[in-house]
């Protein structure tokens, strides 16, 4: 018997926490690396692997679907970053044996995606293996004024949400067991499939992020392991805590008929591949986003100085609690 350590016993931010230390440390940390390049502007570089039965399957997402999801996925976190797309590259690993029109489908989904947000596919490599895999990597550019950042929230600033959680969530369950279905209108189990299958990236948050002056540093990061992930990741990398309130954040009525309150409200926090974005602003720049943005957007608590995360369950924040409380059932998505 060995006492060595393995990749499961740190977990997956514990593995990144040691990996990070082979990288300089103003450049890891947040959604994407950001590298200054001419004309003052920045690039930020961002990598995902999706893998066969961990981030998809046959019984779920459609070839084409596949294709979709992995793009959205890391145009999510230029979003996340404030940041243009300017271009991806794609690392295809798959057996031999893989029918040539399921992958041809994977990338017409990748380019039904990138041409959604008028972004080209400049290349990328392919790879024989057991499994197949895409890795993706995005880049786009940023003025270095304007680059969201997970550690740039203050105590007093605003937690904004740009839309609804749970949803991909829902869809998952509805797509793995349909026949709870009867109880949801077409309407509702078809936002909630595509939420899951085809979810969209938040680019368009950007214009309305412009109309904030530059002087103001936006904190944020996506969705896209869970809203507690998020607000817990801002909160560390920040060195602050927040206070949520549980009723400005609006669950979907599809997810209640389909599970259930108390399920329902843990996917909500912890479902993740939303890919809505969690920002931290101040109160009066906070306020407007939220107006200009409308659809479900919603400002969903406050940063404090105390480092503790809270959730309180009335508008007069009375007996908050903290918010692992609410991560015991069902944490967001941890690779370990």
């Amino acid at each position: 018997m060995t006492d060595e350590l393995l990749v499961k016993d740190l977990g997956e931010h514990g593995l990144l926490e040691r990996l990070q230390r082979f990288c300089p440390v103003d450049v890891v940390g947040d959604d994407g690396a950001i590298l200054a390049i001419a004309d003052q502007k920045s690039l930020v570089v961002t990598t995902d692997v999706l893998v066969d039965r961990v981030h998809f399957s046959d019984r779920t997402t459609s070839p084409f679907d596949v294709g979709w999801r992995a793009v959205a996925a890391n145009l999510s976190d230029l979003a996340a970053m404030g940041a243009k797309p300017i271009g991806i590259t794609v690392g295809l690993s798959l057996p031999g044996s893989k029918p040539v029109s399921w992958v041809e489908s994977v990338y017409q989904g990748m380019s039904a995606c990138l041409k959604a947000y008028q972004t080209p596919l400049v290349g990328g490599d392919i790879c024989r293996s057991t499994v197949v895999s895409l890795a993706i990597t995005a880049l786009g550019e940023v003025l270095p004024q304007r680059a969201i950042c997970r550690h740039q929230a203050r105590p007093g600033d605003a937690i904004v949400i740009t839309g609804l959680h749970g949803l991909s969530r829902g869809g998952l369950e509805l797509l793995l067991n349909f026949d709870q279905a009867h109880n949801l209108t077409r309407a509702e189990q078809e936002r909630l499939i595509k939420a899951h299958q085809r979810p969209q990236p938040r680019l368009d948050v950007m214009p309305y992020l412009r109309e904030i002056p530059e002087s103001v540093a936006i904190a944020g990061m996506d969705s896209s392991d869970g809203l507690a992930d998020a607000i817990q990741q801002i909160c560390q990398r920040s060195g602050v805590g927040a206070i949520i309130e549980r009723s400005g954040i609006q669950v979907f009525s599809g997810l209640t008929k389909l599970a259930g309150k108390e399920t329902a409200w843990s996917w909500v926090l912890n479902g993740g591949e939303d890919f809505e974005l969690v920002l931290c602003l101040p109160q009066f720049y906070a306020i407007k986003l939220v107006e200009m943005l409308g659809n479900y957007a919603a400002i969903i608590g406050t940063i404090t100085a105390n480092t503790a995360i809270q959730m309180a369950d009335s508008p007069n924040l009375a007996s908050p609690k903290l918010l692992t409380e609410f991560l015991n059932q069902d944490r967001g998505f941890q690779h370990f």
